[in-house]
């Protein structure tokens, strides 16, 4: 075949289209000639789909022009590796990936993470909004709070110049010390994967892709980057898999992160199972597969498993999708039509969601601070849980004359989680700065003072501040008070796990004295996660603030005097002693670099409190309990069986004296099947309510939370028998109520969709 008849051949390729597509092209054209403009490029017509527009575009690239999409560089320079960051990046950011500019294919600019837009040390951090941590969004047990938090975020990423926001984190929590559990949605698939699907919608809605993340098994950072996760699909699917793909089914990401570990012996980033199979064909997902920062480990096997997208140079070894890649596809060790599709499903969210046809244009004056700010101040009041309140402690009485404040930097703000989801604040972060000087630190304080709102609401009072590493001088302030507000802290963070669940640097002492000199003391916790609470028996109340973001120290203070009722419930089980998890011992820990550690995830499904209630164990506290200053009564529940699904029906009145809000919780168990436990969470409605005021609710028990996976089938088993559906505040509830369904034998796809 000649050169020119080559060259026809390939121009009739480009203009056969589908005939849907040529019609809405030829359309673009005619308006754009009685506009009398140049004709535009076909796929920049946005009555086109975003599958006929990427493959439009597609047929353009040149073989380099769709490498650069598939390779993506850190956004801040590493001079540990003698790297210099793009100049087109943006400064002390996290990613950037060349787009195609004569084709109108924007570059990816890409910012974490989860609870706001980060920023990489060094001498101009952006200040940003930062939303209390992810667990704490995931203890408000509300998609609303969720999804707003989310948009809030995806406003200011984009402000900042950046269209891709690495958030999205739901690794549910099997290890409570993982150093991580802070940024992700807690212990349960169904809770985790809501709300995170939610916060994943919210950021998206502002053309932006978000990710899901990290795809799969990263439960603990001890050894993470060489660690085995080892699990049945079975179990694998009915948990970490199950809240994975409930969030994508939710948040429609653009993009989905593997992790750094090993899942049955292969590289996640590089695991045909994870990738090919269940994420791409099973889920269906459209989206680009992106590795973390420094988890890709090969060119072909990741390639040709399923990884679309090499992140981070320099954190790899190598420039695995760099030359090698090329020369791979050349060699035909990875097809053309592989390598095409990577191209395609780094454009076909870029067209989705707005990327190509919205072009980010930073614009940081927009950004309306105060206002953001009291989103991420109405999600720590949302997530906030009151432990304990013996004798009606709090709210706060105004009355009170001597307030003590003890411990955690109170005085000066309130802590933050470390690592890549580091988000520094505007204007400057407290007047404390700890912990390790280089990544995963510093440890950061935002500017909201509890102490000083505290102040402000008990303006009569002496409020006096002790820092609590004394713990006899903190207890003769004790003595010396009228009541004490004690806080304490863990932080957590990339990349290390903790010890054990003790809170550090001897605060259960300093809160045991304290609690000794004054029984009215109230403990303000801190934390990334669940802690133990020796002391407990010993104080009057206690609240778990987790990392409450940029207005914390507000949204604490409103609690405590009761402006705001707490409604905030546990999203994970606070154990009683280590020894009642799965691994009392991490494993791997202390760390030693390197070590190719075998974790053996025995526990299957049992993730959480189906592992307690499997067990027969009592926690410190349930999944799911949290307290009021009012009273709430759960009853008149009704469950029926229509289309194969369990729709239960449910009264919740508030019986105390104040306005509330309650999280009505429904279980189910199996009367005569067999699960991985005992029950599974099925449904939830977090309800606000004026005192006296009720209301009825509903929930739709997704099929799948009352099935049984088969691996063989690739479907999900509804056993024929008996169900009881319960109403609950919380997975240990004594006062649920329950009603019994039967269900007849039914078949699911893997989707969880009935098959006839």
């Amino acid at each position: 075949m000649g050169f020119q008849k080559k060259i026809s051949v390939l121009a009739m390729a480009i203009a056969l289209t589908s005939t849907a597509s040529s019609f809405a092209a030829e359309e673009a054209k005619t308006d754009a000639k009685k506009a009398g403009a140049e004709a535009p490029k076909a796929w920049m017509n946005k009555k086109l789909t975003p599958e006929q527009r990427t493959d439009l575009v597609l047929k353009e690239m040149t073989m380099d022009e769709k490498l650069k999409l598939v390779f993506g560089y850190f956004g801040t320079d590493a001079p540990w590796k003698g790297f210099k960051r793009p100049v087109e990046s943006i400064t002390q950011s996290a990613g950037f990936v060349y787009g195609v500019p004569r084709l109108g294919i924007p570059n990816l600019w890409e910012a974490d993470a989860g609870v706001g837009v980060a920023s990489q040390g060094g001498p101009d951090v952006r200040g940003a909004t930062a939303l209390p941590s992810g667990i704490a969004t995931a203890a408000t047990w509300d998609l609303k709070t969720a999804f707003a938090g989310g948009a809030m975020i995806g406003s200011e990423s984009r402000a900042f110049g950046f269209n891709v926001q690495l958030a999205g984190g739901v690794n549910i929590m099997r290890e409570p010390r993982n150093g991580r559990n802070f940024e992700y949605g807690g212990e349960d698939p169904l809770l985790a994967g809501l709300i995170v699907g939610e916060q994943i919608r919210g950021i998206q809605s502002n053309h932006m892709v978000s990710t899901l993340k990290h795809y799969a098994f990263n439960n603990q950072e001890t050894n993470r980057f060489s660690l085995n996760a080892n699990i049945d699909d079975k179990s694998a699917r009915m948990s970490d898999l199950l809240a994975l793909q409930i969030a994508k089914e939710q948040g429609n990401p653009g993009s989905v992160m593997c992790s750094y570990n090993r899942v049955n012996g292969h590289y996640a980033c590089e695991n045909d199972y994870l990738l090919n199979e269940v994420l791409k064909k099973d889920w269906g997902f459209k989206g680009w597969v992106m590795s973390d920062w420094g988890a890709t480990h090969s060119t072909v096997p990741a390639a040709n498993n399923g990884l679309d997208q090499q992140s981070g140079i320099p954190f790899d070894a190598s420039e695995y999708f760099g030359a090698a890649l090329k020369e791979a596809i050349q060699n035909g060790w990875v097809s053309e039509e592989r390598f095409n599709d990577m191209a395609r499903r780094v454009l076909h969210p870029m067209f989705e969601f707005g990327l190509v046809d919205n072009p980010v244009s930073p614009n940081v004056k927009s950004i309306d601070f105060k206002t953001n700010g009291l989103v991420s101040q109405k999600d720590s009041e949302e997530s906030i849980v009151l432990l304990k309140n013996d004798a009606n402690l709090l709210p706060m009485a105004k009355f009170y004359k001597k307030i003590a404040v003890i411990g955690s930097h109170a005085d000066v703000g309130v802590l933050s989680g470390g690592g890549s989801s580091q988000v520094y604040p505007v204007g400057g972060v407290a007047g404390y700065r700890g912990g390790p000087a280089v990544f995963p630190g510093p440890m950061l304080y935002y500017p909201s003072s509890p102490m000083k709102a505290v102040q402000a609401r008990a303006l009569e009072s002496k409020v006096t501040y002790n820092d609590g590493t004394d713990a006899k001088a903190a207890a003769k302030l004790a003595a010396e008070s009228d009541i004490v507000l004690v806080f304490v802290n863990q932080w957590t963070a990339e990349s290390v796990d903790v010890p054990n669940l003790s809170l550090p640097d001897n605060q259960d002492e300093m809160v045991a004295a304290v609690a000794k000199a004054n029984s009215k003391t109230v403990v303000v916790l801190q934390t990334g996660g669940p802690v133990l609470m020796p002391w407990l028996s010993n104080v009057g109340a206690v609240l778990e603030a987790w990392y409450p973001g940029s207005n914390g120290g507000e949204a604490i203070a409103r609690v405590l005097f009761g402006e705001v009722n707490p409604s905030g419930h546990l999203p994970a089980t606070f154990p009683a002693s280590e020894s009642q998890l799965p691994r009392p011992v991490l494993d791997g820990y202390p760390e030693v670099k390197d070590a190719r550690i075998e974790v053996n995830y025995k526990e299957g499904a049992a993730v959480g409190y189906k592992w307690f209630d499997l067990k027969g164990l009592k926690p410190l506290f349930p999944f799911g309990y949290g307290l009021s200053y009012s009273e709430f009564a759960l009853g008149d529940l009704k469950a029926e069986v229509k289309n194969g699904l369990i729709n239960a029906s449910f009264s919740v009145k508030n019986t105390g004296g104040v306005a509330g809000k309650e999280v009505a919780q429904v279980y189910v168990s199996p009367v005569t099947a067999q699960w991985e436990s005992p029950k599974r969470l099925g449904g939830f409605q977090k309800v606000d309510l004026k005192a006296g005021a009720s209301t009825t609710a509903k929930v739709t028990v997704d099929p799948r939370l009352v099935a049984v996976y088969e691996t063989a089938s690739k479907t999900w088993k509804i056993a024929e028998g008996d169900y009881k559906v319960s109403l609950a505040s919380h997975a240990m509830d004594a006062k649920a109520t329950s009603v019994t369904v039967h269900l007849s034998a039914a078949t699911l796809d893997v989707n969880g969709k009935f098959v006839k």
